[in-house]
């Protein structure tokens, strides 16, 4: 049985503080508990959220979580395995003395497009976001993802069709990434960064995310704030210490395999939500899923980069309520 109680959250990422009562429960898939919360009224229309890399069920924007409660949606929101205050997984391979080895042997295998050996893969995250929907007694809901989590919705939405009500990818390709469709230079070095130092202190972890929005994020955005700051101090207080989990959750998206199969099997409608300048997941990828799923729709914003900061959540909210509402 799950457990629930009400709680109160203070939303403090890119916009005002407001609060939202919400439901918590903890998931379980096998030893991995999933820790989630359950926004909106008990009948609103399920929509599960789904983070991407190294996100926590608090980075969701508050103007996204708003916006679906106010039109009577029931967004459910979750910590990935490996983050915020879900299982971390048991692995010596990125301790201190093998750390280095590790990444260094999984890049130069995704340089040369090898296999790469990982703890565990997107395939096992998606079935901890079904765990969600079954500890909640959720026979059908709304799916959306944004870049890792637009990965992991493509194996829930592809493995559990009678489960989907619609499907919403923003920020994510149905590829294995690769030179030629991932990450610029400058924020591979970024992400290496991170992977490489999981111990960082507060000040390094927030002048490196300042380094990560900058490049990442809506151009012009003010991060000298001390809602960022705190936001940041937020995350590594649910988080803990211990940071191995974004190297760990890193190696699954370059071992998995490529989901071009399962993608084109897609039937849900779809929509697709993509920035034309995003420097961490090409443009090309959001065109190459459209052509997979036969029922879809894209939009591609000019100035959106790979997040949705208010400026960008306003150009595709209307689209994205209508496709909701079908």
């Amino acid at each position: 049985m799950p457990f629930h109680r009400t709680l109160i959250l203070l939303s403090i990422m890119f916009t005002n503080s407001e609060l939202f009562s919400f439901n918590e429960g903890i998931a379980k898939n096998n030893k991995i508990d999933i820790y989630y919360r359950d926004y909106g009224p008990i009948d609103g229309d399920p929509i599960l959220l789904v983070q991407g890399l190294g996100g926590q069920l608090i980075n969701w924007p508050q103007h996204l979580i708003e916006y679906l409660i106010d039109n009577n949606f029931r967004p459910i929101v979750f910590d990935n395995r490996d983050t915020g205050l879900s299982s971390r997984v048991d692995s010596d391979a990125f301790d201190d003395e093998k750390r280095g080895d590790t990444i260094a042997k999984s890049y130069i295998r995704y340089y040369l497009r090898l296999p790469i050996k990982s703890e565990y893969l997107i395939d096992d995250m998606a079935n901890d976001a079904v765990a969600v929907l079954d500890n909640l007694n959720i026979d059908k809901a709304h799916i959306l993802g944004i870049s890792m989590g637009g990965m992991i919705a493509q194996i829930i939405v592809s493995n559990y069709p009678d489960r989907t009500k619609t499907f919403t990818l923003i920020a994510s390709t149905a590829s294995t990434p690769s030179p030629f469709n991932g990450p610029t230079r400058k924020v591979r070095k970024l992400l290496m960064d991170r992977t490489n130092n999981p111990n960082s202190s507060i000040e390094e972890r927030v002048n490196r995310s300042k380094k990560i929005f900058k490049e990442i994020g809506y151009p012009g955005i003010d991060l000298n704030t001390d809602e960022f700051y705190q936001n940041i101090l937020t995350s590594a207080e649910r988080g803990g210490n211990d940071d191995t989990g974004f190297g760990r959750q890193l190696t699954a998206i370059l071992g998995s395999k490529n989901r071009l199969d399962k993608v084109r099997s897609i039937e849900a409608p779809t929509l697709i939500i993509h920035g034309k300048n995003d420097p961490l997941i090409k443009v090309k990828n959001a065109y190459k899923s459209s052509k997979l799923i036969k029922n879809s729709n894209l939009i591609i914003i000019s100035d959106m980069r790979h997040l949705i900061e208010p400026p960008v959540f306003d150009q595709f909210k209307v689209d994205l309520l209508a496709h909701l509402k079908n």
